[in-house]
């Protein structure tokens, strides 16, 4: 079975041979796998053998960057929205915080709507060879973007964004509208160029460590419309959608259904999800990818392994689950710690044969 097979089939709520494989890296933590082993002439994803290539393309305003001072320590520049940013070079890689936003209202947005059009320009260089490694590759091909809430964010600010939620929601939703436009016509374009895609993975950042960053009821009056429509477009393609959003979106999971979403990722355990829970009240209208809790990975191989054997087993029962950390696996987990990890999803990642044919 191809990776493009078994991913397909645990979207279509099917199961596999076993449970496919996907995860997310630090840079600093390949920088440190490379002193431990990890031949310098291949990436991790390739290496470790990922399942899913994500390919999209430039979603900010196309705004020219600006450097305003650089040091060893740190680099104060406008971005691509017209953000102004410094990002921290610490240990565990370039840190960014925003420090200001050119768009401060609305008749700033008009300066620059148009903008967040699309032209061809926002499709990735080197698309179709990465396409085209991917099929000869047996992978399974996603269209990878950010949905509305996170990019809007980062062009006009996080506490103002919040504010205007509340004062000022349709100049809110004409942002995440114009943006979802975005994100289908990036989309079609790539499709005109002839990559054939096998889903979508959206992403939007909606929780921190305790609870969802709005409350249902906003996120059902402002954003799930957006991610409704996103989902709904990939699916007259027959396309199912995978959503990633850190922290605890746990009351949210009900829309995130209802707007379309298949899949869930990456469950973080220390935000308080757990699949086996998780499994209980969604298990049969949502595939869940993650929850391996990146600090177990720092443990004992004991640890390791029951960690990996919990989410694992009640993850796959039935199929619905893909292995992923919690997060992106940061740089105080060795290489040998994850090599083992990986040893335990061969060990309890074999799904039943009898349930995948029926019986």
């Amino acid at each position: 079975m191809t990776s493009r097979e078994r991913v397909r089939i645990v979207l279509e709520g099917g199961v596999p041979d076993r449970v496919p494989f996907q995860d997310a890296y630090w840079e600093t933590t390949v920088e440190r796998w490379r002193t431990e082993g990890m031949p310098a002439d291949v990436s991790p994803e390739d290496y470790f053998g990922c399942e899913i290539v994500k390919l999209g393309g430039d979603y900010t305003l196309q705004l020219p960057e600006q450097v305003i001072e650089e040091t060893d320590r740190y680099r104060i520049y406008k971005d691509s929205n017209g953000a102004t940013r410094k990002d921290l070079n610490t240990a565990d890689g370039w840190t960014p915080s925003w420090l200001g936003f050119t768009i401060k209202g609305r008749e700033d947005w008009e300066a620059v709507r148009d903008q967040a059009g699309f032209r061809p320009s926002r499709i990735a260089k080197g698309i179709l060879e990465r396409y085209r490694s991917a099929r000869d590759a047996g992978k399974f091909v996603a269209f990878g973007a950010h949905a509305c809430f996170h990019p809007t964010w980062q062009k006009i600010g996080m506490e103002e964004m919040f504010i205007w939620m509340q004062e000022d929601p349709e100049f809110v939703s004409d942002l995440y509208a114009i943006h979802t436009k975005l994100i289908i016509d990036l989309f079609d374009g790539i499709r005109a160029k002839g990559v054939e895609f096998d889903g979508a993975w959206l992403s939007d950042d909606l929780g921190y460590r305790n609870a969802p960053l709005i409350s249902p009821k906003m996120y059902r009056n402002l954003v799930k419309p957006h991610h409704k429509r996103l989902c709904d477009h990939f699916a007259e393609l027959g396309l199912r959608t995978i959503f990633h959003s850190d922290g605890n979106v746990g009351p949210l999971i009900p829309d995130f259904i209802d707007a379309g979403f298949r899949a869930l990722n990456p469950l973080e355990a220390k935000a308080h999800l757990d699949v086996s829970e998780l499994k209980a009240e969604y298990g049969k209208d949502l595939v869940l990818f993650g929850n391996i809790d990146v600090r177990k990975l720092v443990g004992t191989r004991s640890e390791i392994e029951e960690e990996i054997a919990t989410k694992v087993c009640a993850g796959k029962v039935d199929g619905g689950y893909i292995y992923h950390s919690d997060h992106s696996v940061p740089n105080d987990v060795s290489l040998e710690n994850y090599r083992f990890a990986l040893e335990m999803l061969k060990k309890y990642g074999t799904c039943n044969q009898a349930k995948r044919d029926g019986g």
